[in-house]
């Protein structure tokens, strides 16, 4: 199998392709974003610092996140592809991955930025970790499977995610142009959850 980078705007399915990806092709979903948030719940020392980053919409220090990768990308699940999940986010975050890893596909999802601020400032989670959108939830502000109450990220407020937008197009946005160069790029448009992921299995498979 290959190893794949994830690209995309915040909110543009990142992580649903990956979970889908990851259990079609049976490799590992690497997500930095997990990795970042369990240390903040355990309240680390990492998770700290990296919790008054995320809050204010801002990406959290390329050595950090760099480390973090790298040990997980020697663990022998890792062995025979992967797809790693909002990293790299940089430059220098893609060039260092290059030093410790071959990238053969980065699949860049493609939804307008105004898509992206409806489908997050509506995202509500739940302490058991469901996700849903209000779109879905008729007014309710309950938990369909353990019933207690649904709450918005600090990043997914609007004003945050406008936040994180333009720190996308400031220092994220520029991969793309670093993978096309590198010949590994390929771009999918984020409609549906379905129709992206058959889009991406066609990338995939070519």
């Amino acid at each position: 199998m290959k190893n794949i980078v994830l690209l995309g705007a915040p909110g543009a399915g990142k992580g649903t392709q990956a979970v889908l990806i990851a259990k079609e092709y049976n490799i590992p979903h690497i997500s930095t974003g997990d990795i970042l948030r369990r240390n903040i719940k355990e309240q680390t020392e990492l998770g700290k610092a990296a919790k008054s980053f995320i809050d204010a919409g801002a990406l959290v220090p390329d050595q950090v996140v760099i480390d973090i990768v790298k040990a997980r990308l020697d663990e022998s699940d890792a062995a025979d592809g992967y797809i790693l999940d909002g990293f790299p986010r940089t430059l220098a975050q893609a060039e260092a991955l290059s030093q410790v890893a071959k990238i053969d596909i980065a699949l860049n999802l493609v939804v307008p930025f105004e898509t992206i601020i409806e489908r997050l400032s509506g995202r509500r989670v739940c302490i058991c970790g469901e996700t849903y959108h209000t779109s879905m939830l008729n007014g309710s502000d309950t938990c369909k499977k353990c019933g207690q109450k649904l709450f918005i990220r600090d990043d997914d407020k609007p004003e945050t995610v406008k936040a994180r937008l333009e720190v996308y197009n400031k220092q994220t946005a520029p991969l793309i142009d670093y993978y096309a160069k590198a010949g590994v790029l390929e771009d999918v448009e984020s409609i549906s959850v379905e129709k992206t992921f058959e889009l991406v299995k066609k990338a995939l498979a070519e």
